[in-house]
Parts: C-alpha cells; structure tokens; sequence
C-alpha cells in the first residue's frame, strides 16, 4: 500500500505562521571553516549554516502580524526566538513541520534542521514519516536534495556531513543524547580533528524544532541542552504545551473534531451488577509488629446509608459485621487468625472462610473480566469491519497488555489473553451477522492477531518500560509495518502490544483500544487515545488525510467512534453500558466515568 497526501488549508496555515515570521530575510547562508579529519592535510572544508540578517525588532513585529492573523494573544517581544505551534494530536503535527523546513529553505534558504525528541518511538515515528513523505515534498519542491538521518554516537561522520553539506540537512536525536556533558557528542574526537560534534552542530547555527516539548525540555538540564545547540531559533509542536511561548498558531481539540479532521472518543464499559449484595473481603497486608494485625477491604455503609469499599486495620476478634456498618452479608465474619508465614500469609474467620494475601472472596473472577473485555472488543471491531469494508477501510484493533506471557509464552505457546482472544473471535465470527466477513477474512484465527515485543540477547519475549535501548526493535518492526498493516493482503487485524507502547505509535486505521493492564490508579495515560484518533487511510494509492474524504464518505467519518471497552468495579454481574457524551475533554480507558468527545 502506497500514501499519498493532500494540501489542507489548516496545514498551510500552520506552516505560514513560522514561514511569515522571517518576512524580510534575505536568501543567503553563513559560511565556516572546518578542520579536515584527515590529519597530515593542510586542507579544509567550508561549513555552511544558518544566518539571520533580520532585526529582533523585525522578528517580533513579524510575530505580532501572525498573531493577529490567527487571533491569538500578542506576546511582549521574540526575543528568545522560541515559538509554540498548538495542534490537537491526530491532525498532521509532523507533516506541518517537515513542511516548514521545505518552505523555510525555498524562501530563505535555511539549510540546517535538528528535530529534537524525547522518546525512541516518537524517533522512529518521525524519521518513518521522512521516509513516506520524500516522494509528495519531493514533487511539490522540484526534488531539492534533503537528507534527513537519525543521530548514531558511533557514525559521527554524519555531523561532519551536516555542517559541510549545502544541502537541506535534518537531524533527528533524542534528547538524552547530548543533555548530559559525558554524552559522546559532547567529547573531543580525533576523527573531527579534536573538536566535538557538538561545535559542529553549534556552528550551523540549526533550527530546533521541539516535538512534544512538554516531554523535552521540561527541566533546566534539559534547557540548558537545547540552548547548547546553538539555535537560530526553537520551534514547539504540541497539542498540550506546558508553557506557551511565543504562541503562533492554535488548532484546538474543539476545532479538530469540529472540522472533522479527528475520530471521535466513545467508552464502552463492562460494569458489575448488583455486586454490593455479598460479602466482600480482599486481604491487603499482614502484619506481626507490636501483634499480629491486617489490613482488609470491605464493602461498608456509611452514615448516610451508602455502600462503598473502605480499608480497614484489622486483629483477631474483631468483627466486620460492625466494621462494615451491621451488614447482614458480613455476620460470621470475626477475625479468628492471622498467618504471617511467609508465601502462607493469610486471615482465617470465624465462620471458617479465608483470604489469602493479595486475594478476594466475594470478587469477581478477574479472567472473566479481562474476557469480557477481549470479547467488547471483537465484537466492535467486527461491527465496524461491516460498515466500512465496502468503503475500502481497513479496520484495525489494539491491546495494550502488562506481561507479555499474558500474550505469548517464553516457548512460543499461546498465553491465556490469546487463548481467550481465539475463542471469543471463533465464536463471534460464527454468527450468521458476521456472515459477510467470513469469506473476506481467512479461517485460521491464528493469522488475524499477533504481538509486538520487545526480545533479550537469546530472543526472548520481555516486558518493559518504553524507554530503554531493548523497546528500539518493538518500535523499528511496528513502525516499518505501518503500510503493510493498513493493506488487505495483511490477515493481521488485532495487534497485542506491551503497556510500555504508549506514544509515537500512531496508526490511523486503529478503530478500538483495549487496555487489559492491571490498573494501580483511576486514571491511565491518554496518549494512545490521542495518538489513534487520526483519521483512517484508504487504498487504491491515495490516503484520507485530516478529513478530506470524497463528499459521499465525508459524514460517516465524522461520526466514526475510537472505542476504549475498559471495566468498572461495581459488582458482580457483568453488563456492558456506553457512557453518556459530555461536552468536555476526550476520556480514555482506565477512567470511572467514559465521556464522549463532542456532540453525540
């Protein structure tokens, strides 16, 4: 499957207000000497970089026109040459600055670029877009040579290539590269003739563009870097900024989903019913300090007559009848023991029941639960499959999963989440509803999902944080499947992922999230609702980007729903409930409450 991309008006726009800025520059480039590698030659290069020939006076009067023109708020002075662009997550943040670079260069001739990042996936994710743009800005642009690489410690060669070359040059580096001064970039090198790549980058005098900034430079160290780059100035892409500076351009969440140009966000719940009607008792802790005691959770009234879990220090013969605020459920429940052995901690009552540490009586089964949820999951995924295959529309179902033997086993086999994924899909698929896409999708469940993980040294699968060297081969295989997995002839269709891949994976044509990781808080980390709320990509060598739909698509794709099945502890019975649309801020799974995102 090929991309290709159209011009939309919100994008031109964006990319004009860090173009118009300049307005008054002068075509031209600063040159510099550089000390050949070659150590027994008298000969040097010429560096080439940016200069900028314009007043700051100039700059800020430029920045007040913009400013004005987008009615934003006029801020004092440009003086730091930090400048925040705001674009709701979705909408092509990445496809408007690698615009500015083409546009900044044909204008004014800039030539050096750093594209700072704050994670290996949000690198890959810019440095795969270079690669599906550089056929549409090579046409649009009369294929001016550009050369865009990430930054390796080990092929410093390709500073020396930046700050010699003519051409338009993008580096793309992390930020833990080079805000700390043992980074390598920060050390003499023989082979640059004992100056530091770090003063090449400085002498070109390179535009920074920021992406996510509220992840990059967000402490003084990491400032600090920035500033060590040499900037002719910082650009800031961001839907969330943390601190607007300079502000030239706004595309708002309200405004994206109001032009159509994002999915909305629908939560889809399983809830338990009626679960306040038996006795509930989960052990937390143990203790044999100044005598034995534990700490339990209970289902208790309060004053006011409602029923809420509450955790309370408990000792032998106490009663969580009384504790419970005299609930019949909890009669018989007198502590009668407390084991403090260690692997055999648990509490023993009077009416001979126990709960071993960790555990629950009176709880739902949480495998139930996480079925349910694989099974919401499949089931809105196969509806969507029924209203858009005929469009051309590939649809596409993520999980995120806390332990990858969830998923897989260490010898290959199938864990217990992909166990209940093939029997849930089996038994829908059978349907006479799902009769249609029987024969369009192959029989061999097998094929339809599969995992992305990260492996050790020996090629076992491993869980883990996201930001370590071991993510770079998830993110690389995700990343370099990204066409494949929006085309047909790629059977896989639910994808299985770790917890830890939660930003700069951003496939359009994801339909419905699904987190079955153990949640430690209310409230989970949005990123991958937003990151998936971009519009899907149709075949036939075009993409539908940002909205532009032909006329006879274009209102079912402003209706069209992100799902998020999550759970909600409430009791026993499971039911599935669709929260009501509220007109506020998009809700992600993990959340009590599951608001829309806009007008239902």
């Amino acid at each position: 499957m090929k991309l290709k991309f159209k011009t939309q008006d919100f994008q031109t726009q964006a990319v004009q207000a860090v173009v118009d800025l300049f307005t008054g520059q002068e075509k031209t480039q600063s040159t510099f000497s550089v000390v050949d590698e070659r150590q027994m030659s008298l000969l040097s290069d010429w560096g080439q970089g940016n200069a900028l020939y314009i007043s700051p006076e100039a700059v800020t009067a430029n920045m007040h026109t913009v400013q004005k023109r987008n009615n934003l708020p006029l801020t004092d002075t440009a003086e730091t040459m930090q400048f925040c662009i705001e674009m709701e997550t979705g909408t092509g943040k990445t496809y408007v600055y690698t615009k500015t670079i083409f546009e900044l260069h044909r204008k004014y001739g800039f030539t050096k670029f750093i594209i700072v990042v704050p994670s290996v996936a949000i690198r890959e994710g810019v440095y795969k877009s270079f690669q599906i743009t550089q056929e549409h800005f090579g046409l649009q642009y009369g294929n001016v040579p550009c050369r865009y690489f990430i930054y390796n410690s080990a092929k410093l060669s390709d500073v020396r290539q930046f700050a010699t070359s003519s051409n338009i040059e993008v580096m793309i580096i992390n930020i833990d590269a080079f805000k700390k001064a043992e980074n390598i970039i920060n050390q003499s090198q023989d082979k640059l003739g004992g100056e530091t790549a770090m003063g090449f980058i400085q002498n070109t005098n390179p535009i920074v563009i920021i992406d996510e900034p509220q992840s990059v430079d967000n402490t003084p160290k990491a400032k600090e870097a920035i500033a060590s780059l040499h900037p002719l100035c910082v650009l800031r892409y961001s839907a969330t900024h943390r601190e607007k500076i300079n502000l030239l351009y706004r595309l708002t969440p309200v405004d994206a989903y109001q032009m159509g140009l994002v999915k909305q966000i629908a939560v889809s719940s399983n809830q338990v019913a009626g679960g306040f009607n038996q006795a509930y008792v989960r052990l937390l802790s143990v203790s044999n300090e100044k005598g034995f005691k534990a700490r339990v959770e209970i289902d208790a009234k309060d004053k006011t007559g409602v029923v809420k879990r509450k955790a309370f220090t408990v000792k032998p013969g106490d009663d969580l009848f009384l504790l419970s605020g005299q609930r019949d459920l909890y009669e018989g429940y007198t502590i009668a023991g407390i084991d403090c052995t260690p692997d055999f901690e648990h509490v023993e009552f009077g009416n001979t029941q126990e709960v071993a540490l960790g555990k629950a009586i009176g709880d739902v089964d949480e495998n139930i639960i996480k079925k349910a949820q694989i099974r919401r999951t499949i089931e809105t995924h196969l509806d969507k499959e029924l209203r858009y295959l005929d469009k051309g529309i590939k649809v596409l179902s993520l999980f995120f999963i806390d332990k990858v033997d969830k998923y897989r086993h260490e010898d290959g086999t199938a864990g217990i989440y992909a166990q209940m994924f093939e029997e849930c899909y089996q038994e829908l698929m059978a349907k006479p509803k799902y009769a249609a896409l029987q024969s369009r999708f192959p029989a061999d469940v097998s094929k339809v999902h599969n995992g992305y993980f990260s492996q050790d040294k020996k090629g076992r699968l491993k869980d883990t944080k996201g930001d370590t060297q071991a993510d770079d081969d998830t993110y690389n295989t995700i990343m370099r499947d990204k066409e494949w997995l929006l085309s047909f002839d790629c059977p896989l269709r639910f994808i299985f992922s770790h917890s830890a891949l939660r930003e700069g994976w951003d496939n359009p044509n994801v339909f419905q999230v699904c987190t079955l990781i153990e949640q430690k808080s209310t409230f989970l980390d949005l990123t991958p609702c937003f990151n998936l709320r971009k519009l899907p990509s149709l075949p036939a060598l075009r993409a539908v980007v940002a909205g532009q739909v032909t006329p006879g698509l274009y209102p079912a794709f402003r209706r069209r729903k992100l799902h998020i099945p999550h759970f909600r502890p409430k009791g026993r019975k499971l039911a599935h409930s669709t929260a009501p649309p509220l007109p506020t801020e998009p809700a992600c799974a993990g959340l009590r409450r599951g608001p829309r995102f806009g007008p239902s």
